[in-house]
C-alpha cells in the first residue's frame, strides 16, 4: 500500500463510499479538507490570544476572539469531526454539512470569518486565524465552480461569441400576451373619448 493510499484512507470519513461523485480534483479537496482543519485550530487558539484584549478594555476585540473561536469550532465540527469525538451531535452534523453542495460550505465560512475582521481590523491574530476561514471558504466556492471548459471548448466558444453569432439562450420573450408594445417615452397614450 502506497503512502498516498494510506493519506487516503486517514481522510476518509467512515461508513462513505470512496467513490469521486464529481469531476473537483483532488488537490483542492484535500487543500480545502486540510486547511480548514488547519486554520481552525489556529483560529481558536489566535481567537483565545484576542480574547486577551479584555485587559486593555478592547472591547470589540473580546467579541471577535469568541466569535473566532467559535468558527474555528464549526469549522473543524465540519472539516474533522474526529477531533470532537466527544460530543453526541458532531457525527450527524457533519455528515450533513458534507451532503450539501459546495457553495453552502464556502457561503458558510466566508460568513463565519468576516465579523471578526469588522470588529478587530488592528489585530494580527484576527486577521491571521479568520483569514485561514475565509480561505478555506474561498476553496470551497473554487470547488463550487467546477471544472474548467476544454481549450477546444473555450476556442469554439470565443471564436462564436467574437463572430457575433452569440445569442442567448434566455432572451427575455413575451409569453403572456401575443399584441405587446415596446414603451414609448415621447407622450402619453392615446384616450378613447
Amino acid at each position: 500500500m502506497s503512502f498516498a493510499n494510506k493519506i487516503t484512507m486517514l481522510w476518509a470519513r467512515p461508513g462513505a463510499d470512496n467513490d469521486q461523485k464529481d469531476d473537483v480534483p483532488w488537490t483542492l479537496r484535500y487543500a480545502g479538507r486540510g486547511l480548514g482543519t488547519i486554520g481552525s485550530f489556529i483560529a481558536i487558539i489566535l481567537g483565545l490570544l484576542n480574547c486577551a484584549g479584555i485587559i486593555v478594555f478592547q472591547v470589540n476585540c473580546l467579541i471577535a476572539g469568541v466569535w473566532q473561536m467559535l468558527a474555528g469550532f464549526i469549522v473543524i465540527v465540519c472539516e474533522a469531526p474526529c477531533c470532537c469525538f466527544f460530543i453526541d451531535y458532531v457525527q450527524a452534523l457533519s455528515d450533513k454539512m458534507e451532503g450539501r453542495p459546495y457553495w453552502n460550505k464556502a457561503a458558510l465560512y466566508i460568513g463565519l470569518s468576516l465579523p471578526p475582521f469588522f470588529l478587530c481590523l488592528v489585530s494580527v491574530s484576527t486577521l491571521l486565524g479568520s483569514g485561514m476561514i475565509f480561505a478555506t471558504g474561498i476553496i470551497y466556492g473554487m470547488m463550487a465552480l467546477g471544472k474548467k471548459a476544454s481549450i477546444d471548448e473555450m476556442r469554439t466558444s470565443a471564436a462564436t461569441l467574437e463572430a457575433g453569432g452569440f445569442q442567448p439562450n434566455s432572451a427575455p420573450r413575451a409569453n403572456l400576451v401575443s399584441n405587446e408594445q415596446p414603451f414609448s417615452f415621447t407622450g402619453p397614450p392615446p384616450s378613447n373619448n
